[in-house]
């Protein structure tokens, strides 16, 4: 396991994923992120990083673990060195099978209510006064 440590640069600890979660979210590159899912309970923080580094270089891996068992919970987050390190690994990296399972790499999205639904709503029989400040 040294020799893993090593190649990761030993940036990988207990709390190498904090700064995902808010604690330095100035730091964090959102545009950057993606979200990992179906991992089995024996991958690691330091094999999602091998895995990713394949891709491009890696900023961060967090893999959130659950606090009565100490084991992560079957998704994590990697951020990248940029936006475009992050689409790369996704393109490359979504569905490849690690330990006999697919992943699932996506982008994170910090809100996911602010993204756009893409449907048009009409509305009828509408006072002719109202415009469009008013139902907005």
């Amino acid at each position: 396991m040294s020799a893993m440590s090593g190649a990761a640069g030993g940036r990988i600890s207990a709390g190498a994923g904090a700064n995902l979660l808010g604690m330095h979210a100035a730091d964090r590159n959102q545009d950057a992120t993606c979200y990992v899912g179906n991992l089995e309970p024996q991958i690691t923080e330091e094999m999602v990083w091998e895995i990713f580094v394949q891709a491009g270089p890696v900023v961060n891996v967090y893999l959130p673990k659950d606090r009565v068992t100490s084991t992560h919970q079957g998704y994590g987050f990697v951020e990248m060195r940029g936006e475009e390190d992050a689409d790369y690994a996704i393109k490359i990296l979504n569905m490849v099978k690690l330990c006999g399972k697919p992943i699932r790499v996506n982008k994170s999205s910090q809100d996911k209510n602010s993204m756009d639904v893409g449907a048009n709503l009409f509305v009828g029989n509408l006072d002719s006064e109202a415009d469009e400040k008013l139902l907005y």
